[in-house]
C-alpha cells in the first residue's frame, strides 16, 4: 500500500504509536497513566520494536509486499470500536503526537511488517508424517482424552406469557415427554424435533460430544449419571426443563493418531513457522550489527 510521504510515520510518530500498544499490553493502561519507571520501560520496548520494524521493512523479503487499503481500514475500525466516544480516541492520539491519518499510516506499516513475517513463515516446509508420528508416541500425556458422552436434549422453556409455558405446565409437558422416551428412547430425535424449544431441535436435539465442565451443572450431573442409551428424568436449569439422552459413553484414554493428526500437524507447522521467523529476525539483527561495526571500522580508517 502506498502512503503519502507527508503522512509517513516519523521515528517520533512510530514511537508514539508503539508506545500505545506497549502500555496497553504490558501495563493495561494508557501511556499518560504510566509512572516514571513504567514509562522508561515502555519507551525502551517501543524503541526496540521500532528498530526491528525498520529492519524488517528494509529486508529483501519486504519487496513487493502489498497491504490492501480495506485491511488498513478494518484495523482502524477495530480501534475505533474500543471507544464509546471517538473524542476520547482523538484525545489519546493527540497526547501521543498522532491523529487518525497518522494512525492509519502507522497501521499500514504494522500490517506490512506482519505480511513480511507471514511471507517468511510461509517458506517453512510442511512437517512430515514421520515427525508427526514420532511426536505423538513421545508425548502420550498430551493426547489423553477425558470421559465424554454423545448426547441429545429436549428443552421446554418457562415463559409466564404463554399458558403452555407457565412453570407447572412446562414441567408437565417435559415429564410426559420423558415418560414416553423412557419406554422408547430410539424416538428421541423425533420427539426433539416435535417438542424441543431449543435451536438444536432442527438436528434432533443433538448437543454433540460433551466433556465435563461444558454444560450447566445440573445437566452435567444428570448426563454423566446415565448409562449408555438411557433417557433422564426432567432436569431443571436456569433456561427451563430438559430431558437428556446419553447416546454413547466414550471412555477416557489415549486419543488415536488419526484423530489427533490434523490438529497436531497444524500445531507443529505453526511452531516451526514461529521458529523460522525468530531465526530470520535474529539474522536481521546480527547483519545490522555487523554492518554498523563495519561502518565504524571504515570511519576510523578514513580518520
Amino acid at each position: 500500500m502506498m502512503i503519502d510521504a507527508e503522512l509517513a510515520p516519523t521515528p517520533e510518530m512510530e514511537l508514539g504509536y508503539l508506545l500505545l500498544g506497549v502500555a496497553e499490553q504490558k501495563f493495561q493502561c494508557a501511556p499518560a497513566q504510566l509512572n516514571h519507571e513504567q514509562r522508561r520501560e515502555a519507551e525502551r520496548i517501543a524503541r526496540r520494536q521500532a528498530e526491528l520494524e525498520r529492519r524488517v521493512l528494509a529486508s529483501d523479503e519486504a519487496r513487493n509486499v502489498f497491504v490492501p487499503p480495506t485491511e488498513v481500514e478494518g484495523a482502524l475500525e477495530r480501534i475505533r470500536a474500543r471507544y464509546t466516544d471517538l473524542t476520547d480516541l482523538q484525545r489519546e492520539l493527540a497526547a501521543n503526537g498522532l491523529d487518525e491519518e497518522r494512525l492509519r499510516a502507522a497501521l499500514a506499516r504494522e500490517l506490512r511488517v506482519d505480511a513480511v513475517l507471514a511471507r517468511v513463515a510461509a517458506r517453512t516446509p510442511p512437517v512430515d508424517e514421520t515427525e508427526l508420528r514420532l511426536y505423538y508416541y513421545l508425548h502420550p500425556e498430551q493426547f489423553q482424552q477425558p470421559e465424554t458422552r454423545t448426547a441429545r436434549h429436549i428443552l421446554i422453556t418457562i415463559n409466564p406469557t404463554y399458558p403452555e409455558n407457565q412453570r407447572d405446565a412446562a414441567f408437565q409437558r417435559a415429564r410426559e415427554i420423558a415418560r414416553r422416551l423412557d419406554r422408547k428412547p430410539d424416538r428421541f430425535a423425533e420427539q426433539a424435533m416435535k417438542h424441543s424449544e431449543c435451536p438444536t431441535a432442527l438436528q434432533g436435539g443433538v448437543i454433540g460430544r460433551v466433556k465435563r465442565g461444558s454444560l450447566y451443572p445440573e445437566l452435567e450431573a444428570a448426563l454423566f449419571a446415565l448409562r449408555e442409551g438411557a433417557v433422564s428424568d426432567v432436569v431443571e436449569s436456569e433456561i427451563g426443563f430438559h430431558v437428556l439422552h446419553c447416546e454413547r459413553i466414550h471412555r477416557p484414554g489415549l486419543m488415536s493418531l488419526n484423530d489427533v493428526l490434523p490438529k497436531l500437524r497444524e500445531q507443529l507447522t505453526a511452531r516451526e513457522a514461529a521458529r523460522a521467523q525468530k531465526r530470520w529476525i535474529e539474522q536481521l539483527r546480527t547483519g545490522a550489527d555487523r554492518s554498523d561495526m563495519n561502518q565504524e571500522i571504515a570511519s576510523h580508517g578514513r580518520n
